[in-house]
């Protein structure tokens, strides 16, 4: 994010702490403002950003260099008030608890991003509750089907602009380490609403060792994106307060029991340190991970004790994996979307483990999304899928 971008935000959620804006306005907000200004300040334009409350309301002007169109003013997901070609104005109502601004920018993103993510929850019930309503009565009949109509479009501007920040707020871009190359590649089971319970996170730790985190919630939608973000948040704050690596699922899933109840997801953990590519592989009920030697067959690491994830009975990876990743050496992490697509799991491993032998070479970067095209040339049942490569780089003469 630059730094410019960062103080707009900051200020916007300074502004609407204190003058008490319910968090879900706050977010529509402040995504409303960043759609508006990151394009603008990569382009080196100026944008200035006012803020006055009074008599419990919240005005927040926006002044840019060029104009933006109606149309681009209706894609926001909070939409301004008309103005001049160049200014736009919000009024939020206040009046609510009044509450101290997050500095730290990821985490008021996430805050934010659940905020999001309830009020589309709400909408989403909203439209079932009209839709019932309309089956019930024979009044209206017109006047309601146009009325839903307007709301499913609302609707759906709101879940694309919703998902596009999502995407980046929620899958995270491989951080940069010598010695390992790190590349994801996302598919959602529906093109027009991409979110699901399929998560990811990967950061490196205070010892220089790389952490990833890979889930797959039960069940589908916003709701599995919420216990998929619950449980990678959990797991990050575990392992950057110094837990054990083999306890963190198991420690995770205690902590999650008391505040999401429902939550089930599998999980499988790594941890690879890049300056010898020793990894360790933690697995709670998640599809086995493969290996790709430099030479020789790809081949599957099953766990030697089979682990159960956040939420089921007993939850815990039984007991590590452990493999030396030499030059040239590819781990790839997936979930179950990737195989299950010809609803056959077993013929899906055997058909990912050649694909995997034949693109061995293949570069770090864009093997995720080689492999997900190839394994979905025929889809019988369609799945979120992530896959997750981690790579020890070759070491070439006279480097």
């Amino acid at each position: 994010m630059r730094p410019d971008l960062d103080r707009i935000r900051a200020r916007l959620r300074t502004a609407c702490g204190e003058a008490g804006v319910d968090p879900g306005d706050r977010a529509r907000l402040v995504l409303a403002v960043t759609l508006l200004a990151e394009p603008a300040l990569t382009a080196g334009e100026t944008v200035d950003v006012a803020t006055a409350a009074s008599d419990r309301r919240l005005a927040v002007t926006a002044r840019l260099d060029h104009a933006v169109s109606q149309h681009s003013r209706n894609a926001l997901p909070l939409l301004p008030e008309r103005g001049d070609d160049e200014t736009l104005t919000w009024h939020l109502a206040g009046g609510g608890p009044v509450t101290p601004a997050d500095p730290d920018d990821e985490r008021a993103t996430r805050e934010e991003m659940l905020a999001l993510i309830s009020r589309a929850d709400t909408l989403t019930q909203e439209q079932r509750q009209l839709k019932h309503e309309l089956a019930e009565t024979n009044s209206g009949v017109l006047a309601m089907y146009v009325d839903l109509e307007q709301r499913d479009e609302q609707l759906r501007r709101a879940h694309a602009v919703i998902f596009r920040e999502l995407e980046d707020a929620l899958r995270p871009r491989p951080p940069a380490v010598a010695g390992l190359e790190l590349a994801v590649h996302y598919s959602p089971t529906d093109q027009d609403s991409p979110t699901g319970g399929d998560l990811y996170d990967w950061f490196v730790l205070p010892d220089g060792q790389v952490h990833v985190t890979l889930v797959d919630a039960v069940g589908h939608g916003v709701t599995s994106t919420r216990h998929a973000l619950t449980v990678t948040h959990a797991i990050r704050t575990l392992a950057l307060e110094g837990h054990p690596f083999p306890d963190l699922i198991a420690r995770a899933s205690r902590t999650l029991a008391a505040i999401e109840p429902d939550l089930m997801a599998t999980v499988i953990l790594a941890r690879a340190d890049p300056a010898t590519g020793r990894t360790r592989l933690a697995n709670g009920g998640h599809p086995e991970p493969v290996l790709v030697k430099a030479s020789g067959p790809a081949r599957l690491l099953p766990a030697p004790v089979i682990g159960r994830g956040v939420g089921f009975p007993d939850p815990g990876s039984g007991r590590l994996v452990e493999v030396d990743l030499d030059p040239g050496d590819t781990l790839l992490l997936y979930t179950d979307g990737l195989v299950e697509s010809r609803k056959d799991i077993d013929e899906g491993q055997v058909r990912l483990l050649a694909l995997a032998e034949t693109h061995r070479t293949h570069p770090a970067a864009t093997l995720p999304r080689e492999l997900v095209t190839r394994m979905h040339d025929v889809v019988r049942h369609a799945d979120d899928t992530v896959v997750l490569v981690l790579r020890r780089p070759t070491v070439h003469s006279g480097q």
